[in-house]
Parts: structure tokens; C-alpha cells; sequence
């Protein structure tokens, strides 16, 4: 109680179109894949051709969550993001969205987390491993269930484990859903990261970061003076985006474009 009242109030963050990364930086931060292997693939071979072009930089890659569920292949996408992160090491950053979180609790064999799952696009993902869909359709909830732990596959599941829950460079904040309002980006709960939607994409309050952030589908980026959402609904608009940034300059790729 004497904790919270004592704690500081955030400070408001560079204005969008003065946020800087640190010098040497180059960072590149991924929208909500949600099973789509094949755009992620696109957007990668983007990336590495931008940054190529742009010559040598400390470059990071920061995926903002949600890489599974509703799309057709979320297994793929977790193969490709482990690629991702041997390849490039610690400039590898996995934000911990909704959907891992499910993820994760399905993956323990708890059957109204198994159940909930499958309501969120769940199904998609089931099936893009080692089951038919035959096999899916004739199993009840409590054998589904049972045979989640071993379904998906410990590799994975490790992986999406060790997930963040945000990264902070310079002046940008990067989470899934975004912010409680008022609240400094170090005192923000997981829940809120995660889940947070209405009261934060509504609040016009300065953070104490630019938060850049996915979660919310938009037909396009969406640029406030306080946050940048990037969740273009991959799934089924086939525009996978990237927010790309260095130093003070701001620039997007996108598939299907």
C-alpha cells in the first residue's frame, strides 16, 4: 500500500517525431504473425535486404507476439523464430503476447486452457503439428487435452517460454498490447502487456515511453503521438508489418504490398 503511493509518476516520452534510438542502432520490430510462415518469410528477406542496404548498424529484430494461432502454420513460424534467434543471438528479442500465454498454458494439459485455445484460433495451431485434422475432430475436449503436452513439441514450448514481456531502447518501449496509463513502463503488470486493449489504445496521456506495439488490427500502421501499432491483421490481410527505426528516422516494410 505505502509502495504504491510512494511510486513516481511516469515522465512523458519524446514526442513520435522525436524519439532516437542510441546511436549505431538499427532496429526492426515485427507485427502479429499468427501463423503466417510464408509472409514472415517475405518480411525477413525484407529486412535483410533493408539493412544491407543501409550499411553496417547494430541491428535488432523484436517481434512483438502473437506468433501463433489463426493462421495455418504457427508451427512454422516458431521453427522460423528459433532460426531467427540463433542466428542473431541477443539482437533476437520475443515479446510474450496473449496468444503465448494461452499457448503455454495449453501446452500443460489443462483442459479449459485447451478449451480456450481452440476458441481463439488455437485449432489452427493444434493442427499444424502432428495431427490430422480427422484425428483432431474425433477427439473430445479431455483426450485433447491429454495429448497437448506431447503435441507440442518441448522445443517449442522452451522457446515461447522464455519469452519478454517488453524491451525498452532509447526512447521507444516495445510490448504486445500496450501500456496501463499513468503507470512507469518498469511497474506495468504482464497482464496488461499482454491483454490491455480499450484503455490504452483511447488514452491520448503521454507515456513515459513511445510504446510501439501490435495486438490491435488496424487496416494500416497507426501513428499517435504516444504509441505506434503495427498489428495490420496478417491472417487475413496478408500485410505483415515492420516498424523499422534508427536513430531519429522511422520507416515501415510490409508484405502484400
Amino acid at each position: 500500500m505505502l509502495k504504491a503511493l510512494l511510486r513516481r509518476k511516469p515522465k512523458p516520452a519524446a514526442p513520435i517525431d522525436t524519439a532516437r534510438l542510441p546511436d549505431g542502432r538499427r532496429v526492426y520490430a515485427i507485427g502479429d504473425v499468427h501463423g503466417r510462415r510464408d509472409l514472415l518469410d517475405q518480411l525477413l528477406d525484407q529486412i535483410v535486404a533493408d539493412d544491407r542496404a543501409r550499411g553496417a548498424a547494430d541491428t535488432h529484430i523484436v517481434f512483438l507476439g502473437d506468433l501463433m494461432d489463426r493462421g495455418p502454420d504457427s508451427s512454422g513460424v516458431i521453427d522460423r523464430a528459433i532460426e531467427v534467434s540463433l542466428s542473431l543471438g541477443e539482437n533476437a528479442h520475443f515479446l510474450m503476447g496473449n496468444h503465448e500465454e494461452v499457448y503455454l498454458g495449453a501446452a500443460s494439459g489443462d483442459e479449459k486452457l485447451v478449451r480456450f485455445f481452440c476458441k481463439i484460433g488455437g485449432r489452427e495451431t493444434i493442427l499444424s503439428y502432428d495431427i490430422t485434422p480427422q484425428d483432431y475432430n474425433e477427439l473430445s475436449m479431455e483426450e485433447l487435452a491429454a495429448r497437448m503436452p506431447a503435441l507440442l513439441t518441448r522445443r517449442h514450448v522452451d522457446f515461447v517460454s522464455g519469452f519478454k514481456d517488453r524491451i525498452v531502447m532509447g526512447d521507444y518501449a516495445f510490448v504486445h498490447a500496450g501500456v496501463r496509463p499513468g503507470v512507469p513502463i518498469e511497474d506495468q503488470r504482464p497482464k496488461d502487456l499482454r491483454w490491455i486493449r480499450e484503455d490504452f489504445i483511447m488514452d491520448e496521456a503521454p507515456h513515459d515511453k513511445l510504446i510501439v506495439h501490435g495486438h490491435t488490427i488496424t487496416d494500416d500502421v497507426e501513428e499517435c503521438p504516444n504509441r505506434i501499432g503495427i498489428d495490420t491483421g496478417a491472417y487475413m490481410s496478408g500485410m505483415l508489418t515492420a516498424l523499422c527505426l534508427e536513430g531519429g528516422e522511422r520507416w515501415y516494410l510490409k508484405t502484400g504490398q
